[in-house]
């Protein structure tokens, strides 16, 4: 029968005082990320949350009004209509993009594809350029009395090609996302394929699993964890579209409103309405929805994943 000693008090002194060190040099490690965190992301949440319980009075100037920008916000139908137009956007492009982007990434994962280097270069370029300067010159291919869209117009005698047309401006700012984020994704996915294991293709082709065997077997059940990611962060940047619609605006103005967008409505209520208790409410409302839906995407991914 063995018995066990308690180690001398000086011993679990020495221990905790190691313990607490090495806690001590953690927080040295976090804490300037945790300062700029704090100052960058919850300090402006925080101000935002704040100002949404107030309303600017011409008698009484800001006063306190509890939750009545939120009811005014829910009834508010120049919002949900800007709600609805995003939602439909992500239901429609971002399905589009990431089928695009995996099957580039499946592509040039191959080993079947020439010069694949050349090929990962060119898709993930549009990525490289800078939002404005992609936005201004797909604003230049689409204009219809002076772009390329134009030059065809007049090439066949008809107008045919009409970007700027409420009917097509949706599908216009779609093609400008699609362009410039399946490279990005693609290199999501293409990294995910790397981490694959040699030893799997290879009792695949000893059980004569074909390419398409292969693909469906391992490598897409592979990018589960990287499509969820993926479609994590182009809902959240479907919800936030404002780039887009904002710098076309003054091509197509009968098209493009001050509430095409919930960014776009929010933006317009605070610097030229002036209205900054009501845009905060607006930001904080589809803060919230954007965190829900992404978050149900989420653990819909990883129960799949744990399957």
């Amino acid at each position: 029968m063995t018995t066990t000693t308690a180690p001398p008090p000086a011993v679990r002194t020495a221990r905790k005082r190691r313990r607490v060190s090495v806690e001590q040099r953690g927080w040295l490690f976090v804490g300037p990320f945790a300062v700029v965190f704090a100052l960058v992301f919850l300090a402006p949440l925080a101000y935002a949350l704040y100002l949404s319980f107030f309303r600017e009075q011409i008698v009484g100037g800001n006063a306190f009004v509890g939750f009545e920008n939120y009811l005014t916000a829910f009834a508010d139908p120049k919002l949900w209509d800007g709600f609805l137009r995003v939602l439909l956007f992500l239901l429609i492009q971002v399905p589009i993009m990431l089928v695009l982007a995996l099957a580039a990434a499946l592509a040039i994962d191959s080993a079947r594809l020439h010069a694949s280097g050349f090929y990962r270069i060119i898709i993930f370029l549009p990525y490289a350029v800078p939002a404005v300067v992609a936005v201004l010159m797909w604003g230049y291919i689409y204009g219809d009395q002076f772009g390329l869209a134009g030059n065809i117009n007049d090439l066949l005698g008809a107008q045919v090609l009409r970007p700027f047309l409420p009917e097509w401006m949706m599908v216009s700012i779609g093609n400008i996302v699609t362009w410039q984020f399946v490279g990005y994704n693609m290199l999501i996915f293409y990294s995910s394929l790397k981490t694959i294991p040699g030893e799997l293709y290879e009792a695949a082709s000893l059980d004569g699993a074909g390419a398409w065997r292969t693909i469906l077997s391992i490598k897409i059940p592979a990018l589960r964890g990287s499509i969820v990611i993926a479609t994590i962060f182009s809902i959240i940047g479907s919800f936030q579209l404002f780039n887009e619609p904002n710098i076309l605006k003054p091509l197509a103005p009968n098209t493009i409103t001050t509430f095409f967008t919930p960014n776009m409505y929010a933006y317009n209520l605070s610097f030229a309405g002036q209205q900054y208790n009501y845009a905060a409410t607006v930001a904080i409302i589809m803060g919230v929805i954007t965190a829900v839906i992404a978050y149900v995407v989420q653990l819909r991914g990883s129960r799949q994943e744990m399957r």
